[in-house]
């Protein structure tokens, strides 16, 4: 009789005898060591503390690598860049159809820098020179009437109608007693002469011996007697004596005058 007694199973159906540790294959299964499984986990903590570890440093280096090239390095100044032109013509805007589209369109900042640069160019309205109006031409009739002179009261004939004027200088003709004669005098260098042709002078016809035979003598009046003249302003007068009053200090002449612009 076998003295050895039969094992005693620790476990039914493969249960795990917690006295110990071994798990039996059936019921009476061979024993087995059950697998180190807090040994199994304490080894992947360890790993995945190192990777941390190695990512950590690698992270710190890298970093101080990127601040000393930052330090040592010279920036770059930028480039201006002018507007970006257009190449393109009339003719090739409608030919490949997306690229048409892409070279017409223009980014907001573009589009509203080229829109500030011509609102703020300075539009200045193109000025035109001040016209002045012609002259009227020479031989115009600048007045014409019955003009009375007196004694003391001398005219200015390049006034319309003539007055006296309160600068002496400016006064053309004036009238004056000599015996029983009554002259008509010239005043600030203004020349004159007596028209002796039946026909009364025109303008041309004045004008024609004015500057030739014009005098500034004191000239004797009689009714009808015809004078050419000039003015102080370069105009010409044609004068007929129609009347003649007074003696002395009275004297007076009436006069039909006609000027005419020079």
């Amino acid at each position: 009789m076998n003295s050895e007694e039969p094992r005693q199973p620790y476990g039914v159906n493969g249960a795990h005898d917690a006295h110990s540790g071994y798990v039996a294959n059936g019921a009476y299964g061979t024993q087995m060591p059950a697998p180190p499984a807090r040994a199994a986990s304490h080894r992947g903590a360890w790993i995945g503390a190192g990777a941390t570890l190695v990512a950590a440093v690698i992270g710190v280096v890298g970093t101080y690598l990127v601040s000393s090239n930052k330090g040592n390095a010279n920036p770059t100044p930028p480039v201006a860049q002018g507007p970006a032109t257009s190449t393109t013509t009339p003719g090739e805007e409608n030919q490949g159809g997306g690229d048409a589209l892409s070279d017409s369109s223009q980014s907001p900042e573009s589009t509203g820098s080229a829109g500030s640069a011509e609102s703020a160019a300075p539009t200045t309205p193109p000025t035109t020179p001040p016209t002045t109006p012609p002259g009227k031409p020479a031989g115009t009739v600048a007045w014409q009437g019955a003009l009375a002179i007196t004694y003391a009261d001398a005219r200015d004939l390049d006034s319309a109608p003539p007055v006296e004027s309160e600068i002496n200088e400016e006064n053309d003709l004036s009238v004056y007693p000599f015996g029983t004669a009554r002259m008509l005098r010239p005043e600030s260098g203004v020349k004159a002469l007596v028209w002796k042709d039946a026909k009364a002078p025109t303008y041309e016809d004045c004008a024609g011996v004015i500057d030739t035979l014009g005098t500034s003598t004191d000239m004797k009046m009689k009714t009808g007697l015809v004078v050419c003249a000039s003015t102080n302003d370069g105009r010409l007068a044609r004068l007929t004596v129609k009347e003649l009053t007074g003696q002395a200090s009275d004297t007076s002449g009436v006069f039909d005058v006609v000027v005419w612009t020079r």
